[in-house]
């Protein structure tokens, strides 16, 4: 401000103001006042908008209110100390206060023995064109807030506050409170060991979290209530006392690459019609669930982990509704995923694992519905006790210790193209009363009978395929029935077919297969069968057609340690593709320039080694096998199968599939069970290739026996044993695959090429959601793509960065952003129906 003066506050008489209250009063607006080091005993008010500042730097000058009320009250607007150190009265009372109408800046100051407090009683007439004349304002830069009762640092009213590299701790109470509409924007925010929740958010209060991290607090790490949102990125709550999160009422918390760790109960608790929304985030280690959902609360996860709970992981009750999108759920004490009352959930291409009781487990009026998911080392894989029920799509049920589907008294399952594969005893069990459907699909290996049909169960089966059941394929208890359309049988241990008493099941088209024997029936079955087939069974009573054709090629019994196609393997191979198709599909994928060019190069090496073997010339020294290197989303999987089908059509494969796995699907629990583990796996790619995603996580970080490195060395002999039969390639974040290639010998002479895939430019993001668009018949303006390319230049580009799944998902919200605003017209025309645009956009990083 032109005309601005020093202020000088001296002990000395001649040489300046005695007091800093003395030099406030002749201090005009824009005045700086130095203050030397030393300890003022007064109550200041600031009525005029001047800068205090230590001379000697922070924490030099120390303020303690002479009597009771704050030790610094602002009556107007910019307002800025700076190196104070500022005491309260007493813990309770408080030490600074920005009421209505005023605004200050405090950097590096501390405020220790009472609270920062900000106050706007008067609510604007429009908070939507920001707040009005009587809002309070508060900046906090590197300011610590300490040894405080009941709140550190209090907002309420329209009080807009921004803190940076601020810390709040040792609190006898809350650390943050906002309340009204208040709004803070936090970076770096630091709230520690506080005996309340680190942060509680009610009224109409917003906060925007980034990069912050809340430590230690007795009750919640973050409490939101009433009609409260809080978006945080990038954001630690660690060990919080009860939840590490909870919203109720109808408050919404969005998180993106967020970290919630041991907290002593739930993770996430949403209650009431509040809101959850998180992407890229990680729960570890709960005291009791992961997340735990009631009332009418939704809630959906993308690219999330839940790691460890005490309780199931993810409880849902009452008549919520949750959404996980590619999440991983592992490690619950209890089940994976429990939906009981009327609540519905929906799993897409996500992990259930290593849980001890049920992977996904639905009773009451409560619904389930899951799609390209995997459930993996559960005691029961699914177990469905609604009539509601679950509907499974495309998915994998592997290793459960009992058995895979479970489909209790009063259930209904529907499973289509589903898998269950080394169940501990039966493979899919319709108990009496329950409603089972199951289109396609196969059983493999299961310890006991591949489907059991319990008393009274009258399932609708078509296409399903039985491989190696210990015990029965098909088992049909006393009483029981159902259609089967052309179901398989192949290798089973007891009669393919069993029909207990009064049994009346009827087939049709089902084929049964090296067995030793087809069908035992019990006094009074009434087994119906049409059209059936049999072959390379030694005992056959069977009613049967005859044979069309030749027998289907079924793999032998799998001999101790070695590895023989599985079922998978034995399907039809894929039809055959001219390598042209192939390369110009690989051409047509938005960016990752290099690969293009490295694979192209590759395929034109594998050609001449073709020629050369075809010309009977010896083929020179090359290893198909590759390290793809690089950020998630950035089209690893994708490639990986196409380079499959590249192989398949250059006659290098027999059927160019994709067997995609990581640790948890090769690493066993004790001594001797990785291995078999391992080659299982294996044993599916053959004539494929296996695709070891996060291959790093089977190399110990800091040295030491893992049961990874077990996994390791098999996969290493089996690469040598079938080197022509299997191509592996390990994925994962560029830096750990140089230790993962460098963890033994073996595989540094097997992956000597690798593929470094480049994380999006914005531009890219850009073309990815056209090209999602036009697959789904939008059309992007020319404002929306420009807005978008805007969008994903701003973005962080972090670690946990999404790259293609961040466009997908961008592309996703555009159409239910303008799936909302075309309900609202009134008679849309078609143009409005497809056409994506600026209003559709995703919403700025701020809070709603």
């Amino acid at each position: 401000m032109n005309g601005a003066q020093v202020l000088r506050v001296s002990r000395n008489l001649f040489r300046g103001h005695r007091t800093i209250a003395a030099a406030l009063r002749d201090a005009a607006p824009g005045d700086v006042v130095s203050i030397p080091a030393g300890e003022y005993r007064e109550n200041l008010c600031l009525s005029t908008p001047v800068t205090l500042r230590a001379a000697h730097g922070p924490g030099s000058v120390v303020l303690r209110p002479a009597a009771t009320g704050p030790a610094l009250t602002v009556a107007v607007t910019d307002c800025t100390v700076v190196g104070f150190e500022i005491h309260g009265a007493d813990p309770a009372s408080v030490a600074v206060a920005v009421p209505a109408g005023a605004g200050l800046a405090l950097t590096d100051c501390a405020v220790l023995g009472g609270r920062v407090e900000a106050t706007a009683t008067t609510e604007p007439d429009d908070d939507e064109h920001g707040p009005g004349p009587d809002a309070a304002a508060l900046v906090l830069t590197r300011v610590q807030i300490a040894n405080a009762t009941g709140t550190a640092l209090a907002l309420s009213g329209t009080v807009r506050v921004r803190t940076e590299d601020t810390v709040v701790r040792d609190i006898d109470g809350t650390g943050v409170s906002l309340s009204g509409s208040a709004v803070l924007r936090a970076a770096r925010l630091r709230v520690t060991a506080t005996t309340g929740s680190g942060l509680h958010l009610h009224g109409h209060s917003r906060a925007l979290l980034t990069e912050c991290r809340v430590s230690d607090p007795a009750r919640m790490g973050l409490s939101v209530e009433d009609a409260a949102v809080v978006k945080a990125v990038e954001s630690h709550l660690n060990g919080a006392g009860a939840a590490a999160i909870q919203v109720r009422g109808t408050g919404k918390v969005s998180l993106a690459d967020c970290r919630l760790t041991a907290p002593a109960a739930s993770g996430v608790v949403v209650r009431d019609g509040a809101r959850l929304a998180a992407v890229g985030c990680s729960i570890v280690d709960a005291g009791a669930n992961s997340l735990m959902a009631t009332g009418t609360a939704t809630a959906e996860l993308v690219d999330c982990r839940l790691v460890g709970s005490r309780f199931s992981a993810v409880h849902l009750t009452d008549d919520v509704v949750v959404r996980l999108v590619d999440c991983r759920v592992r490690g619950s004490a209890e089940h994976g995923i429990h939906a009981i009352g009327s609540a519905r959930a929906e799993l897409v291409e996500s992990t259930v694992a290593d849980i001890t009781m049920t992977g996904l487990y639905v009773r009451g009026d409560a619904g389930l519905s899951a799609r390209g998911c995997r459930i993996v080392d559960t005691e029961i894989g699914v177990r469905v006790d609604s009539p509601v029920g679950v509907e499974l799509d495309g998915c994998v049920v592997q290793r459960p210790g009992r058995t895979g589907v479970d489909v209790g008294d009063g259930g209904a399952a529907r499973l289509q193209d589903t898998r269950v594969v080394f169940a501990g005893t039966a493979g899919i069990v319709v108990d009496s009363g329950g409603q089972a459907r199951i289109d396609g699909g196969t059983i493999e290996d299961s310890a006991g009978s591949a489907l059991v049909v319990w008393t009274g169960a009258r399932p609708e089966v078509s296409g399903l395929r039985v491989f190696r059941p210990a015990k029965n394929g098909i088992f049909v208890a006393g009483d029981a029935g159902g259609v089967f359309d052309s179901c398989d049988v192949t290798g089973a241990g007891f009669p393919a077919v069993h029909c207990g008493p009064r049994a009346d099941p009827v087939f049709r088209d089902c084929r049964i297969t090296d067995c030793a024997e087809d069908l035992g029936t019990d006094d009074g079955a009434r087994p119906v069968f049409e059209r059936c087939v049999v072959h390379d069974v030694a005992t056959s009573s069977m009613p049967t057609s005859p044979v069309p054709g030749p027998p289907p090629t079924v793999p032998a019994t799998a001999a101790a340690g070695a590895v023989v196609p599985s079922a998978a393997s034995s399907e039809p191979d894929p039809p055959d593709e001219h390598l042209d198709d192939v390369l110009a599909e690989l051409d047509r994928l938005v960016g990752l320039d290099r690969v293009k060019s490295d694979v192209a190069a590759m395929v034109k090496l594998m050609q001449t080694v073709r020629l050369r073997q075809e010309a009977g010339l010896p083929a020179p020294p090359l290893s198909r096998h590759l390290v793809f290197a690089g950020n998630p989303g950035t089209g690893k999987t994708t490639v990986a199968r196409l380079y499959g089908r590249l192989l398949k059509a250059l006659g290098l494969l027999r059927r160019g599939h994709l067997v995609e796995v990581d640790r948890s699907s090769l690493v066993g629990e004790y001594i001797g069970h990785t291995g078999p583990r391992t080659a299982a796996e294996f044993r599916r790619a053959i004539g494929g290739v296996l695709f070891i995603d996060e291959a790093y996580s089977l190399v110990p970080t800091f040295g030491g026996n893992d049961f990874g490195t077990e996994a390791i060395a098999t996969l290493v002999k089996l690469m040598e044993d079938h080197r022509d039969e299997v191509v592996v390639i390990a994925a994962g974040y560029p830096d750990e695959m140089t230790r993962f290639v460098a963890a033994n010998p073996g595989l540094a002479s097997r992956f000597t090429r690798t593929m470094r895939f480049a994380d999006y430019d914005a531009s890219e993001l850009v073309s990815i959601v056209e090209y999602q668009a036009e697959l789904h018949r939008y059309q992007l303006t020319g404002a929306a793509r420009d807005g978008l390319e805007r969008f994903f230049a701003q973005l962080p580009r972090g670690e946990g960065f999404g790259n293609g799944r961040l466009a997908r998902q961008t592309f996703q919200e555009m159409t239910e952003r303008q799936a909302q605003r075309v309900a609202e017209l009134a008679d849309p025309a078609a143009a409005d129906l497809v056409g994506l645009n600026a209003d559709d956009l995703p919403q700025c990083p701020v809070p709603a």
